[in-house]
């Protein structure tokens, strides 16, 4: 299993496949193992690696760490395997973390996808999704608020539960506190006054019925990001790439190619 170190920390990432470097960057309390769909798909065509942000999966977990330190850890793993330029595929919190690196090394990222995505955020997705949900959520528990919370993220949820069982039978999952955690790094960042930086090729999917990063979050950073472009995807919420699996990958494998 191939590990690296940075600043001390022990991160896991998968290398599979030739061809141009892929770097598929996860979504927070998951880790490598939800790609498994485009990792089988396209390693024929790609080199995939795949990372295990910090927190999260086989690498080191942390009482406290922040989103920089997740796009650290990226641009570490780019150093590691001497690569000078890459494709970038991230979702959710990896969408997050491959904006943070496309700023900070933009020769460095020749093209970039990121899937239900966000530019900023004050707190976590999922408290701001209550607060935007307050009038249909009021009254109850934080319990029952959980309950039906993946109702307003997902749209397709059978798909959606057959995936995330799939992660659980073949990862080691986080416990209440780790989960806490990798919300925590999550607060308070902003990159829209530098997504201008980016130079990458760049592609913005949402899914029209994400409750946790709506559409116009995903319209507005392909807006700020120089010559972008956006799709939506109608029977999607939050995880296109399982909600509509098929259209995901050819999606992806077009622009990539």
């Amino acid at each position: 299993m191939p590990f690296f170190e940075n600043d001390g920390i022990r991160l896991f990432y998968e290398d599979t496949g030739t061809g141009e470097p892929l770097v598929l960057l996860h979504g927070l309390t998951s880790n490598h193992q939800m790609f498994y769909r485009e990792i089988g798909y396209l390693k024929d065509k790609f080199r995939i690696i795949a990372l295990d942000s910090r927190g999260h999966g086989e690498s080191d977990r942390l009482s406290e760490f922040t989103l920089e330190d997740h796009v650290a850890d990226t641009i570490a793993l780019l150093d590691h395997l001497n690569l000078d330029s890459v494709y970038l595929l991230g979702i959710s919190m990896g969408s997050y973390i491959a904006q943070g690196v496309a700023i900070k090394q933009p020769a460095r990222v020749e093209k970039l996808i990121l899937a239900a995505t966000k530019s900023y955020g004050e707190q976590s997705s999922m408290a701001e999704m209550f607060d935007r949900y307050k009038d249909q959520l009021e009254g109850m528990s934080i319990a029952e608020k959980l309950a039906i919370s993946s109702q307003l993220i997902f749209h397709d949820q059978e798909a959606v539960n057959a995936w995330q069982k799939r992660i659980a039978k073949n990862s080691r999952m986080l416990n209440a506190d780790e989960q806490g955690a990798a919300s925590a790094a999550l607060r308070d960042f902003d990159f829209r006054n530098d997504l201008k930086k980016i130079t990458a090729e760049t592609l913005v999917i949402s899914g029209k019925h994400d409750g946790l990063n709506p559409p116009e979050k995903g319209r507005e950073t392909a807006v700020l990001i120089p010559n972008a472009d956006y799709m939506e995807f109608q029977d999607s919420g939050h995880a296109p790439n399982v909600e509509q699996d098929r259209l995901f990958l050819g999606v992806v494998e077009k622009f990539l190619r």
